[in-house]
This record gives structure tokens, sequence and C-alpha cells, in this order.
């Protein structure tokens, strides 16, 4: 069932819902998110349940606002204060030393726990509800089955779960890939997924450098979204540079069926059956689109997905972190 998200009566429901046990399709900034209370071990295992997710693979937990953060972090660094003060609310995840006895489940039975502060007004309504009611944090992975393409609208949360499940609708989502997570339990912030908070602005704003994983000896905490293959369509997808698709093309000819290709170039098929979406020239414009092209080459039947390869910049990372793990799928 599809409620829109803007109606308090939605809210009230969803929260309703939420302190109960129940599941909801949460509109976020990012994606949509499959959310349950986070510190209600049932209902988080429904989650997991209905994604198919293994159990020890971590969800992020979702806050109304940085204070909350000292419900489930057993410690904040200052670099990671700072982070939270820059980004929150906004599409950055922090991995954080879990206090003992809350969202252990939601954790994978981890000692640290992925927090975030979701801007989307939606989601930031039914926070507070659930907060006034006692839920103090929603575990919310993306609303979709486990390492397949994430949902950006309403419509594609009900296409995974069907009707039953109560979605909030909040439009279509603003940055459309996940958020960035930064590991802060190692003295240092480590970079585990990019996302809409670029390395820089992250930098700027921690007054450090932004480690790789590889830079530190001690082991990563498990976070999600950080599989190598991940995020990934029903049909098969390869990247190529622009002059790779055409040569491809040009060798199919007119007898080419079920291929769909998403590039930049201005690229001329020989045949009408290739499925041909432009990828914008801005970064944050085909992040906003990604998921959503990719769960419409599937829904008309495309077997094989070619898109050209992003450019380098760092403006691009998010794109193409999420496009190397849909392509090692």
């Amino acid at each position: 069932m599809i409620l829109d998200g803007r109606l308090p009566e939605s809210v009230a429901k969803a929260a309703a819902a939420l302190r109960a046990g129940g599941l909801l399709g949460l509109p976020t900034e990012t994606v949509y998110g499959l959310a349950a209370d986070a510190d209600n071990a049932a209902a988080v295992a429904a989650i997991f349940s209905a994604k198919a997710r293994p159990a020890d693979h971590p969800l992020i937990v979702h806050v109304a606002e940085p204070a909350q953060a000292g419900h489930f972090a057993a410690q904040i660094p200052p670099f990671a204060h700072r982070l939270m003060q820059a980004f929150w609310p906004g599409p950055l995840t922090l991995i954080l030393p879990r206090r003992a006895g809350v969202a252990t489940a939601a954790a994978g039975g981890h000692d640290s726990v992925g927090l975030r502060c979701p801007s989307h007004p939606v989601a930031q309504a039914v926070l507070k509800a659930c907060a006034a009611q006692g839920v103090f944090g929603l575990a919310a992975p993306s609303a979709n089955q486990f390492g397949r393409v994430s949902p950006t609208t309403a419509a594609h949360v009900q296409a995974e779960f069907g009707d039953e499940l109560l979605v909030l609708d909040g439009g279509a989502c603003e940055v459309g890939i996940e958020s960035t997570i930064i590991d802060c339990t190692r003295g240092a912030p480590v970079l585990l997924r990019p996302g809409g908070i670029s390395r820089a602005q992250a930098q700027a704003a921690c007054g450090l450098p932004l480690r790789s994983r590889d830079e530190l000896s001690a082991p990563d905490p498990r976070a999600p979204g950080t599989l190598q293959a991940h995020y990934a369509p029903k049909a098969r997808l390869r990247q190529m540079d622009a002059k790779s698709l055409q040569t491809a093309l040009d060798l199919l000819g007119r007898d080419a069926t079920h291929i769909a290709v998403y590039a930049r170039a201005a690229l001329k098929p020989a045949s009408s059956a290739i499925m041909l979406r432009r990828m914008p020239d801005d970064a944050a414009a085909t992040a906003r689109q990604l998921f959503a092209v990719l769960r419409d080459f599937d829904d008309r039947g495309a077997r094989i997905i070619w898109v050209e390869t992003p450019p380098p910049d760092v403006a691009w990372e998010g794109v193409r972190d999420r496009l190397d793990r849909a392509a090692a799928s």
C-alpha cells in the first residue's frame, strides 16, 4: 500500500506500524529504505528475511537528529562530531563503536554501528514521530532484494515487495545513490563507500585526510554496501569506453535484440531495437537517475547493458563505485 508521505495521517500510520514491529518503505534523499525499529530484534529480522540478506551484514540505523546518535554510539571522536555538524542531516553514514545492548541485530552482531541522519522531509517526519513514541532509530537498508538495484521511487519499492508493504511516497530521490560511508572507529576517517558527500567535502569538514581502506592495518568493520558485487540489474552489465561501444554496436548490425546502452557519447546504433539512453555529462545528475535507468532497462527486457565508463574525476567516484560493483555481479 502506497500512501502520500506528505500527509500527517500517513506519517502517523507509518510511525504506529513501526512502533508495533512492522516494516515500512521509507523515502530518503539517497534511496528508499526498508525500515524497522532498530532496537526491535524481531522487526530487524523481518528486514533480513524480506531482503534475503545475510544476518551478519549490518544495516544503517537512521536517527532524527545528531543528539540521538548517543543512544547507539559508545564513543564519537571529535572528527566524527565535525562531520556530523557539517553533513547531518544529509547523505553521510558514520561507522562508530556501538553501545552494548542496543541495535545488536541491526549491527549484525558486530561491535560497531552505522548511523545516518537523513534530510528527506518525510524521513524526518517519521523519525520524529517514532522518537516521540520511544523508537529512537530506524534500521533501513535499501528497499530491494539483497544485491540488486536500489529503489529511488515508491513504485520501485512496491515492485520489489508487493502491495502488502506500507510505503510512504516521498517522490523521486534527490541524490539517487546510497550515502557516503566513513569509518570512524580507527582513529582516522576512512572512506568505505563513496556517495553523495565527496571525498573533498568530507576532508574539508573533518580537518583530516580521508584514508582509504587499505592504508590502515586494522581490519575493516563490517559495513553495508561494501561487497565487491552489489547494485546489480537482472541483465549483465559491462562498462566500455565510447569508441569500444560504437565498435560493438557496428558489429551487431541490424539484428541486435535485448541490448541496452547508457552513454554520454552520441552513439549511432544500426538497429532500432537497441535501447539507448543518454547519460548526463554531470555526475550528480547521473547519480540521480542511474538506478532508475537500470531498472527501466530490466523492465523493458534487456539481457545485456553496456555503459560508457564514467570519467576518472573525483566527482564521479560514487557513480563509478556503483557501476563497478554492478558489473562484478
